[in-house]
């Protein structure tokens, strides 16, 4: 019995398009698998029929990854020509996923492979898609790493021989004398680190994760907010990679037992990286993150970041005023930095003296005096400000008030003509009222001072061309109804009257169906009935009340309406 007869018998095709497909088969210009979906057979039943007609076992591929070390026992060449791919050792056994366990040429090569590696096999059957997603370990970040590791496989004990020239080169700066041999930019490991920083900063990720573990050593790169592995090396480089990057970073080799910061830059496709590394000792090793800073893309205008008509009319009115604060709150990575340096970006540097208090000096702003603060030498933000406003500044810039003594210093500063941007950890825009407060701020000096607070986060754009289309109805629409239950009338024209959302399509050019992200945001600006309710009931509660009388928008209402109009995912909403 031939397969297009089993899949019939199955009734996984139908008759009438026999004749169709066998032509289509006898063109060669597409696969037989795609030639089945494209006439309506969905991928799992035609995977599952071909596993059931051949005998053989199935494979899911599309949450495996693939040790690089198993890469290496069926070369890339024949994995291409054959369309098989190896996915794991187990028992002694070669596993392999076959698209064509029929082909009796790949079988012979297989056995041909099989006996120069001298280890058996075993086959699964895999479907195209996952071989073609597969195929790509070979490629790229996985490829360029696997042939280093290949090199460090090549010398037993290479990955402690270049961690060992890797200490012997730090004590030399030390002036300690240097024994071995110095380690060079051809190094296996030095080629390690270099691949990932290149394949982060292509890949436009934020953060690049160094994760040990019992068994692997897993790289993760952070890409529009979503962590997902990119790549898993063997245990025996991590202390070779962690020192690589200490040394790149001027942090101390032999302190592995409390958590150390730095920073260094490299030029990368020609443009000027900059990376904040922080390692963190964990039970299997030190964990290194690194933060990537790409000074050359520049700062966004106020009018790229995301905000709604009514909301850049505010901040652009806010910036004006001559003396006052605006804070913007929202946890770490929410996009507070970036805003701020937006603001900054928008204001006069010709005609004023704009000064900023950072940690650390992400982006350069020409035109702005930046400051690094250093806690460790008593330079903080608090120290600081005291000596910016010794400076003759207009515009001050502060990048977190984490204290009691930096809030008071910086409602001084606002109060004395200067205009203070800052930002602060509160989860809505009007819980930055109650936390100055906590602080130790009279809730009479908040009124005169605080011109717009903000609140913000991060959602994710969807990719053009895809999203699936689903209408505003049922559930959404209750949800989204009871969201805007509040808000008066008169500003209800904010709403956008769209009948669809897009849910995620992930696709083969846009894996997570997302790509960069936006920020959402909620503000509210200082007048009479807020200064009434600061000083009679300064909770949120009643300040919400307030503010939603004047049409404020939440941070969910923001990210809904950028759903509506087709900007973000709908599943971005539910985050909020």
């Amino acid at each position: 019995m031939k397969i297009l007869d089993f899949l019939l018998q199955k009734k996984i095709i139908l008759q009438e398009d026999i004749n169709s497909i066998k032509e289509e088969l006898s063109s060669g210009e597409i696969s037989f698998d795609e030639i089945l979906i494209k006439h309506g057979v969905m991928p799992a039943d035609l995977l599952s029929a071909k596993g059931e007609f051949y005998g053989v076992p199935l494979k899911d591929l599309s949450t495996v990854d693939i040790p690089f070390e198993i890469l290496k026992y069926i070369p890339e060449e024949s994995a291409s020509h054959y369309k098989f791919i190896p996915i794991g050792l187990v028992d002694g056994f070669l596993e392999v996923g076959m698209v064509r366990p029929d082909d009796l040429e790949a079988r012979d090569a297989l056995n041909f492979i099989s006996s120069k590696v001298d280890l058996p096999f075993k086959i699964f059957i895999i479907s195209e898609q996952d071989f073609k997603n597969s195929f790509g370990f070979y490629k790229g970040l996985s490829g360029q790493v696997t042939k280093a590791l290949s090199e460090l496989d090549s010398d037993e004990g290479a990955a402690d021989a270049e961690l060992e020239a890797q200490l012997a080169k730090d004590n030399s700066k030390k002036g300690i004398p240097v024994s071995g041999d110095q380690i060079t930019e051809d190094a296996p490991v030095t080629k390690i680190v270099a691949t990932i920083l290149r394949y982060a900063v292509e890949g436009n990720a934020s953060d690049v994760h160094i994760e040990p573990m019992r068994e692997r050593v897993r790289v993760r790169f952070r890409v529009d907010g979503v962590l997902s592995t990119s790549l898993v090396l063997p245990v025996k480089v991590h202390n070779a990679v962690v020192a690589r990057i200490k040394i790149l970073a001027k942090l101390k080799l032999d302190e592995k037992r409390k958590p150390q910061d730095g920073r260094f830059s490299a030029r990368i496709e020609g443009r000027k990286i900059d990376f904040r590394v922080s390692t963190f000792p964990s039970y299997y090793g030190e964990k290194v993150v690194m933060r990537i800073l790409d000074q050359e893309r520049g700062v966004k205008s106020i009018s790229e970041i995301g905000l709604s008509p009514r909301y850049l009319e505010m901040l652009k009115k806010a910036i004006e005023r001559p003396y006052g604060m605006i804070l913007i709150s929202g946890p770490t990575g929410s996009g507070k930095t970036t805003t701020l340096y937006s603001l900054l970006n928008e204001l006069d540097k010709e005609g004023n003296n704009i000064l900023s208090l950072e940690d650390p000096v992400e982006y350069s702003v020409e035109g702005v005096s930046q400051s690094q603060v250093h806690a460790e030498i008593g330079y903080t933000f608090a120290t600081g400000l005291r000596t910016t406003l010794r400076q003759d500044p207009d515009i001050i810039m502060v990048g977190e008030i984490r204290d009691g003594e930096t809030a008071k210093l910086a409602i001084q500063a606002a109060l004395t003509g200067h205009l203070v941007l800052s930002t602060i950890h509160t989860n809505s825009a009007v819980g930055i009222v109650p936390r100055l407060i906590d602080m130790g701020i009279d809730p009479y000096l908040i009124p005169p001072t605080l011109i717009l607070g903000i609140a913000q986060r991060l959602t994710r754009l969807i990719c053009s061309g895809t999203g699936i289309s689903t209408p505003v109805e049922g559930s959404i629409k209750a949800m989204i109804d009871k969201q805007f239950e509040d808000l008066p009338e008169a500003f209800r024209d904010q709403i956008p009257t769209e009948k669809e959302v897009l849910k995620l399509q992930p696709t083969s050019t846009c894996p997570n169906g997302t790509r960069g992200r936006e920020a959402v945001f909620e503000m509210f600006e200082m007048d009479k009935d807020v200064e009434k309710v600061i000083l009679e009931n300064p909770v949120e509660s009643e300040i919400y009340k307030v503010v939603r009388s004047k049409g404020m928008i939440t941070m969910k209402e923001d990210a809904i309406i950028k759903a509506l109009r087709r900007q973000i995912p709908f599943e971005e909403v539910n985050k909020l």
